[in-house]
């Protein structure tokens, strides 16, 4: 058993955020491009935002910004 209590971290200020959606959305769009670019070269704008940010919106969501507020967690608390 432990005997450290848990911290509490408190939420992300706005900047931090507005980095993390960043860091996240960025390289998840960037990867998506390179492996669909080919096909989504032929859709129209509109289209092919549809298509990114419906394949992006949940990787981003439900599979990096999770491990980003547990990085930033980790990193707040200082522990590994």
């Amino acid at each position: 058993m432990s005997d450290t209590a848990p911290v509490s971290v408190p939420p992300p200020t706005q900047h931090q955020l507005a980095l993390m959606i960043w860091v996240a959305v960025f390289p998840t769009l960037t990867v998506i491009n390179l492996a669909l670019g080919d096909w989504l070269h032929t859709m129209s704008a509109v289209t092919r935002t549809f298509v990114l940010a419906t394949i992006a919106v949940p990787i981003v969501i439900y599979g990096v910004m999770p491990r980003l507020h547990r990085l930033r967690a980790r990193l707040i608390t200082g522990r590994a």
